[in-house]
């Protein structure tokens, strides 16, 4: 770990406003994932992010309507996050959409195969597609236009943008993670 995580006390008031906000977010939408620790200081992504708001403000707001405007189911998402996280080997981006795969019905088979960054049997053809699109990307590939077509035709227009983008912002965690060399929680 090059950075520690900062916490909430150390805070200027704008900061400490954007650090509750995640806290209250991820409290809410990720309570199986340990996001905070025993001092309330934010960890994984967040911290780098609040150690440089410049940047790190103006990528939770993209991250954040990821989110707000997503349409995808959740196991799709998951299914690219962890083809993201398993290509990069981002070990808190795994730990976290581990626990929230298994959270959401992936089965364990399938995604250990994703963290080992394999294509593992057993996945709908959404979740398949997710998994090519993905895959693709992140080895510096054009996604092939029978790829992209065929995506449409399961996820439609906007759902293939949508998987565009959040695995883009899921490249951009993974790379603030590695780049900052951010540690995993134990996982109980």
């Amino acid at each position: 770990m090059r950075i520690k995580p900062l916490p909430p006390e150390a805070l200027n008031p704008e900061l400490r406003y954007v650090h509750d906000e995640i806290a209250n977010l991820v409290g809410r939408s990720q309570s199986q994932v340990v996001m905070i620790d025993d001092q309330g200081a934010l960890l994984g992504p967040f911290a780098p992010m609040l150690h440089f708001p410049q940047f790190g403000v103006a990528a939770l707001s993209f991250l954040r309507t990821l989110d707000m405007h997503a349409t995808l189911g959740k196991t799709v998402r998951e299914v690219a996050i962890l083809t993201v996280g398993g290509a990069f080997g981002s070990r808190f981006e795994l730990y976290a959409h581990e626990i929230m795969a298994e959270a959401f019905g992936l089965s364990p088979g399938i995604i250990a195969s994703l963290a080992a960054g394999g294509r593992p049997n057993g996945l709908s053809e959404e979740e398949t597609i997710a998994h090519d699109i993905a895959f693709a990307l992140v080895n510096g590939h054009i996604v092939p236009d029978s790829t992209y077509n065929h995506a449409a035709q399961l996820l439609g227009e906007d759902g293939v943008g949508e998987l565009i983008f959040l695995i883009s912002g899921y490249c951009l965690i993974a790379m603030i993670l590695n780049g900052f060399d951010m540690p995993a929680p134990e996982r109980k």
